[in-house]
């Protein structure tokens, strides 16, 4: 991953990054020089399963999806995080291993990098950012426990307009790349099944999909096609940011 110069301290415009943002200004003034700046790429591992967590990510764009890895090699989605979130704040407390893979789905030029040693310092200050971090990974929980309902429960359509529509808050753009291939392997579904029932999207006028990519064309529809599970999640991560940290 190629990396650019840290990031400056914080007398210039706020980070991209919505956690980073929250932070009171003399938190984050001395969190800015241990983050580097490195671009998201797509479909780069950022934390492979079982291995270390050598890095904590803040994204400023686009998004990653924390994946459930199996024996024979399938992987599932559990959760995606963009902007407003982190990934990799399970180094705090599991031993700093990651019991999930990390993979970019939606590549940005800008993403915030802390080192998972600094990280687990900053927290034992328990100060601002350990209270925020905490409240993010702990929606994050909730996220993880929702996708888990929603993928035994609710149909693929469901699940698909629930992913498009957390996809499209998080790139700010209403066309992005997607594959048949990758949307199975995220839902934990045939290709054939997706190809049906992305066509059922389409046919509908929510969406287009055409060569590996989608555009949203009917956002408040595709919100009526998806279940309860979107509506749910944005509330979970909307609710860490409603009580401002403390030191």
């Amino acid at each position: 991953m190629d990396t650019k110069s840290p990031l400056a301290a914080a007398n210039g415009p706020p980070p991209a990054n919505l956690l980073l943002a929250a932070l009171p200004a003399e938190v984050f003034s001395r969190i800015a020089p241990a983050l580097d700046v490195v671009p998201l790429k797509l479909k780069e591992i950022l934390h492979p399963v079982g291995e270390p967590i050598r890095h904590v990510y803040f994204p400023a764009g686009g998004f990653c999806s924390i994946v459930t890895v199996l024996a024979d090699g399938t992987m599932v989605e559990v959760a995606t995080i963009g902007r407003e979130g982190a990934l990799g704040v399970s180094a705090h407390g599991d031993g700093g291993v990651a019991r999930a893979a990390t993979m970019v789905q939606g590549a940005a030029d800008i993403c915030y990098r802390m080192t998972g040693d600094r990280f687990r310092d900053e927290m034992r200050r328990h100060d601002a950012f350990y209270n925020l971090v905490t409240r993010f990974a702990d929606a994050l929980v909730g996220f993880v426990m929702q996708s888990t309902a929603c993928n035994a429960i609710h149909s693929v359509e469901q699940r698909l307009a629930r992913w498009l529509l957390l996809a499209h808050d998080r790139m700010g753009r209403d066309d992005f790349p997607l594959t048949q291939e990758f949307a199975a392997m995220m839902l934990g579904a045939s290709r054939p099944t997706v190809t049906v029932v992305a066509g059922t999207l389409q046919k509908a006028g929510l969406i287009t999909y055409h060569r590996g990519h989608v555009t949203i064309v009917d956002r408040e529809h595709l919100e009526e096609a998806s279940c309860e599970c979107y509506r749910a999640v944005d509330a979970l991560l909307k609710d860490v940011f409603r009580a401002a940290p403390q030191a």
